[in-house]
């Protein structure tokens, strides 16, 4: 198996290289840089399997944030989590609505900072498997092909992130049945809470609308969770 290659982005030198020695030791090739415009310099060319990236970044207090919004605009699959000190619901929110598959706070240990990277890797293959290389899912006007991770309504193209194409692959297994945020989490292999999977659902319906304004298959069922309707089946 290929090794794969983990971006580290932390201004911190004694944190960043304590995150990469303990990925390191679990087999991951890791890189690190200390400031958004080294990151952005070094990650103009090939990507990584994955990047990690502070909030704060030296002298520019939303600096990751720019770094996400940067990579995501180059690459809407590439897995993105944040790890820093900054915790409050709307920093967490704002990373996740720039498309980030999860948001971490540095007092996890390294061991669930690990847990945490292999689920979503995880994601990534379970795509791969070859029982489903052959399976795209194609319900009413939109078509998902699990082996590319590709999303199309109304045969555009949808650019969702890891996390919520889990998502979206959820509601779909059942088209009609609300599926409550436990389960969506779990099918996304979230550890968060009900603010962050509302943040999810209101990018992705963003994206559909982005696309086709009267889009109105992705319906909140207050108390309950989501629930996705086929055509004709009509959301309220």
């Amino acid at each position: 198996m290929t090794q794969r290659l983990i971006a580290i982005v932390e201004d911190e030198d004694f944190l960043r290289d304590n995150y990469r020695e303990a990925l390191e030791r679990y087999g991951f090739a890791t890189r690190g840089y200390a400031s958004r415009s080294e990151a952005e310099s070094a990650l103009s060319g090939p990507l990584p399997d994955l990047v990690i990236i502070d909030v704060g970044l030296g002298n520019e207090p939303e600096g990751g944030f720019e770094l996400c919004r940067a990579l995501r605009q180059r690459s809407s699959s590439l897995p993105i989590i944040f790890l820093t000190a900054r915790d409050s619901d709307l920093d967490a929110v704002s990373g996740l609505r720039l498309g980030a598959d999860d948001y971490l706070t540095k007092d996890i240990s390294n061991q669930h900072l690990l847990a945490r990277i292999l689920a979503l890797f995880r994601r990534i293959e379970a795509v791969r498997e070859p029982e489903a290389r052959d399976a795209p899912l194609r319900i009413g006007r939109i078509e998902l092909e699990p082996d590319t991770m590709q999303v199309r309504w109304q045969d555009a193209p949808v650019a969702l992130t890891v996390t919520e194409f889990w998502m979206v692959h959820c509601l779909l297994e059942r088209p009609g049945h609300v599926k409550s945020r436990a389960r969506l989490m779990e099918a996304a292999s979230l550890v968060v809470d009900e603010t962050t999977v509302t943040s999810h659902i209101k990018r992705i319906r963003r994206k559909f609308e982005a696309i086709d304004p009267s889009f109105d298959r992705l319906e909140t069922v207050h108390g309950a969770g989501y629930r996705w309707h086929p055509d004709g089946a009509g959301a309220t």
